[in-house]
């Protein structure tokens, strides 16, 4: 007789062979040198890196590294604490208020991740009488927070801004309403159109919640994010972000905003209350990259610089590209086995890119997304757009030739 582990072992095998003899199993390849854009395999391949989030280039910054031993060598390695017990440390302090001067905003709270962060936001600030009403592409972290929170939910089609004030009219049944949206939409690149979105919760009396994650550092003329982008520093009311993409590529999440929804996520918030505080490697290393962010745009100049010629370099080649406001490229190629093939092809010809395809994105949308760097010089560029053209061309994924 067969125990119930040996059952389900079965059932599991089973349903990863049928991922396999799909085309869509998650290979990872193993990286054996810092992350950066120049990167080597386990295998011993040295290859350009097209598909890291690391925007400035910061991942393996030696003084954003010296920052993190330093902090190490005066604070220690970790805390074996939540912050409200004994895990507060006057860095995690610095680290809240540099966040929240970046952003204009009055507090900041840390997390491990900001897919703690999202998790934690709503249910500790609405219940059933409230309303949260989300974007139809709102990243995984967003949705899962939501289902969390005891909140009415309404969704809105992706930056469709009658489709949110349909939502909004319904939402008024409820006692307060939070619009929550990605700065920048992950897998597409376009930014959320912040304006708008303001104007409709002026109209219908209703807060805002941004998560900055892949448009902090990137969008706006400093990097501040759509806030800056469209002239709306301090009048959104939560914005989340990471410190593991453009800020360093590390670890580590914040919700940052108006002070009192601060002090609550402090009082309620479970990923917060219950998790370690932050190693003071991480937040010594981020209170350099603000600081360094708050004095120079160089790096920034450098991203736009770099994401506009990538862009419409690709766009002549006959690359079927969705439209980009951020440092992400889609390229569409809609076939999810196409997408892992051609990321096989083009790892041979010293690119690294990774084949996106359902449930990451939906049925019928694969795409390799690319992400540009202001780490990449401009023969980068140039190689990986020729690789590109070429592997395109092999599997008849270009419109023109």
């Amino acid at each position: 007789m067969q125990t119930i582990y040996q059952t389900f072992q079965k059932h599991l095998a089973e349903e990863l062979e049928a991922i396999q003899a799909a085309g869509l199993y998650k290979n990872e390849r193993i990286i054996a040198s810092p992350q950066s854009v120049d990167i080597t395999l386990q295998s011993g391949q040295k290859v350009l890196n097209f598909c890291a989030n690391n925007y400035l280039g910061l991942s393996d910054n030696k003084e954003l590294v010296n920052a993190a031993c330093k902090a190490m060598e005066s604070h220690g390695y970790g805390m074996s604490s939540v912050r409200f017990i004994c895990g507060t440390q006057d860095l995690h302090k610095q680290l809240e208020a540099v966040i929240a001067r970046f952003f204009g905003t009055e507090d900041t709270i840390l997390y491990a991740a900001c897919f703690d962060a999202n998790g934690g936001v709503f249910e500790p600030l609405l219940d059933e009488n409230d309303a949260i009403i989300s974007d139809a592409l709102n990243h995984a972290s967003i949705i899962d927070g939501v289902r969390l929170c005891k909140a009415v939910r309404y969704r809105y089609a992706n930056a469709d801004m009658q489709s949110l004030e349909e939502q909004l009219q319904a939402a008024q049944a409820q006692r307060f309403r939070l619009i929550v949206t990605d700065g920048v939409f992950s897998m597409d690149g376009n930014v959320a159109p912040l304006d708008k979105i303001h104007a409709l919760a002026q109209k219908y009396n209703a807060m805002i919640m941004v998560d900055e994650s892949h448009s902090a550092g990137v969008v706006g003329k400093t990097g501040r994010g759509t806030t800056e982008a469209f002239n709306l520093r301090g009048k959104v009311e939560i914005i989340t972000g990471t410190l593991g993409k453009a800020f360093g590529g590390a670890i580590g999440g914040f919700t940052t905003g108006r002070k009192e929804i601060i002090a609550m996520l402090r009082q309620r918030s479970r990923p917060y209350l219950f998790s370690n505080s932050l190693p003071p490697a991480v937040v010594g290393a981020g209170i350099y990259t603000f600081g360094y962010l708050e004095r120079s745009s160089e790096l920034q100049n450098k991203l736009h610089e770099n994401t506009d010629y990538f862009v419409d370099r690709m766009l002549q080649a006959g690359f079927d590209i969705k439209p980009t406001q951020s440092a992400i490229c889609a390229v569409m190629l809609y076939d999810a086995k196409l997408s892992q093939d051609m990321a096989a092809k083009l790892l041979e010809e010293g690119i690294y890119v990774a084949g996106f395809y359902y449930p990451v994105v939906p049925k019928g949308q694969a795409r390799i997304r690319l992400q540009i760097s202001a780490a990449h010089r401009r023969e980068q560029l140039d190689k990986c757009i020729q690789a590109f053209t070429k592997v395109g061309r092999e599997l008849g994924v270009l419109k023109k030739n």
